[in-house]
């Protein structure tokens, strides 16, 4: 594991990089060998894939409060690229950060000197890449970012900055270092809203489109996202890939940090109650928590959170299997997302008879369970909106919020299926089309043959 220990206080320090593939940049090949690589020598690797902007990838790193950014520019425009991010990272008080980058032979000896004297730490070149190896240019990534960020110097300029080093003081659990003052969020309620669910559920695409709503509903309030991954045992490193399923990371009313598991054997952070706490004192108006995948007996994430969804597909097996799954006991609202999928409308059926039965809800109508199916991968689902409108609505009932949202419950339970470009019955079309033609060609063959044989007959004849 890439971590730095503190003599002193004996607190380990885990090394976090940003990766990404620069802006009109879709070579993300290289960069992804690199952050796996990053991964497997123990970092927390905050993912971005490719064609980011300057901007959003300092934005990450700060808020991400990383130590490096590993960038990769086949496009072309590398100069302004790494010299920009180098200008942003300084005026936002983030000059701490390491830069590193590779291009291949599309950045050339001359410009790499040029990067390295305008404050690029190191641009790798194609030598480097035979002298070195993969793991030999990791290694000096690594070792360059071999440093604990609280002990820089940071300036309160208005930046994200302050808060993200709250979050890592918190996330450490270390008593060395004092809080910044970056606001006063003791005087107003903050709920917390949990997202749990299977991995591959969708549970980011679908927090994503739940923040798109909120600031939309209210241009007034702040909403802060954090996003739990769970770190690897063998290694110690952490894929944190959230942020590339998040569209909304580009207002400034929404802040996401992402934490990895480390020495947690749950779905989630073992601080992350301090992180949670850390961003209540900042001011935001709503926190969204949002784990790491879980198994059917999990349900550790509602003793953190006000309100609590369940997220999961309709490919769990069996009806019996819903019997086992803890968080339907436990969940404000079940969700049943990429409702567009073959027996989705099966699905949202038996998972309504599950939760009647262990809720012993049996005055409810099946249509009337908080139980929706949406699909958040497509745009204003209505699914979705409908889960929204009946969250904010249960958060105004519960503590007596006053939010007036434009989007009221309605009977509205899951999307609708004719909305979708392609039926879920004509998912295959594609195939299909190729099969006709294979079989078309096929069948020409052996009339040929046929044909050929009856000719070499009549000849013989």
């Amino acid at each position: 594991m890439s971590i730095i220990e503190k003599k002193q206080t004996g607190v380990r320090i885990p090394i976090r990089i940003v990766t990404a593939a620069a802006l009109f940049d879709g070579h993300d090949a290289s960069i992804n060998i690199m952050r796996r690589i990053l991964q497997a020598s123990g970092v927390e690797v905050i993912h971005l894939g490719h064609n980011r902007s300057v901007e959003e990838i300092v934005n990450a790193a700060i808020q991400e409060d990383a130590q490096g950014i590993a960038v990769t520019s086949y496009q072309g425009g590398h100069m302004e690229f790494f010299t920009y991010m180098r200008q942003m990272l300084d005026e936002r008080g983030a000059g701490h950060i390491r830069i590193f980058g590779g291009g291949g032979g599309v950045i050339v000896p001359r410009e790499i000197e040029e990067l390295h004297k305008a404050g690029i730490d190191r641009i790798f070149s194609p030598d480097d890449g035979r002298k070195l190896g993969l793991q030999g240019m990791i290694d000096i990534v690594i070792q360059g970012c071999s440093y604990d960020p609280l002990e820089k110097d940071l300036k309160l300029n208005g930046s994200s900055l302050p808060l993200a080093r709250n979050i890592t003081i918190a996330e450490r659990g270390d008593d060395s270092h004092s809080f910044y003052e970056i606001g006063d969020g003791s005087d107003k309620t903050i709920p917390v809203i949990g997202l749990t669910g299977t991995g591959g559920a969708g549970k980011s695409s679908l927090t994503d489109e739940l923040v798109r709503r909120f600031i939309n509903d209210f241009p007034d309030k702040r909403i802060a996202v954090i996003c739990v991954d769970p770190t690897k045992r063998r290694t110690g490193g952490a894929l944190l890939g959230d942020r590339i399923r998040f569209n909304t990371l580009k207002n400034n009313r929404v802040y996401l940090r992402s934490l990895a598991t480390r020495d947690s054997n749950s779905e989630i952070s073992d601080q992350v109650g301090p992180v949670i706490d850390t961003v209540k004192r900042a001011g935001y108006d709503l926190v969204l928590v949002e784990t790491a995948g879980i198994g059917q007996g999990d349900s550790e994430i509602t003793k953190y959170v006000d309100l609590s969804l369940y997220v999961m597909t309709a490919e769990y097996g069996a009806p019996s299997q819903l019997e086992k799954i803890e968080m339907l006991d436990y969940a404000d609202f079940v969700v049943i997302n990429k409702f567009s999928r073959r027996g989705s409308e099966d699905a949202l059926r038996d998972v309504r008879k599950q939760y009647q039965r262990n809720r012993e809800a049996f005055h409810l109508r099946p249509e009337e369970l908080p139980v929706f199916g949406t699909n958040a991968a497509q745009f204003n689902d209505g699914g979705v909106t409908a889960l929204y409108a009946h969250m904010v609505a249960q958060l105004n009932e519960k503590f007596k919020l006053g939010w007036q949202s434009q989007h009221q419950p309605d009977k509205t339970r899951a999307s609708k299926i004719s909305q979708y470009i392609i039926p879920p019955g004509r998912e295959r079309y594609l195939s299909e089309i190729a099969d006709v033609s294979r079989k078309y060609r096929d069948w020409a063959s052996e009339q040929a043959g046929i044909a050929s044989e009856l000719d070499s007959l009549q000849q013989a004849i």
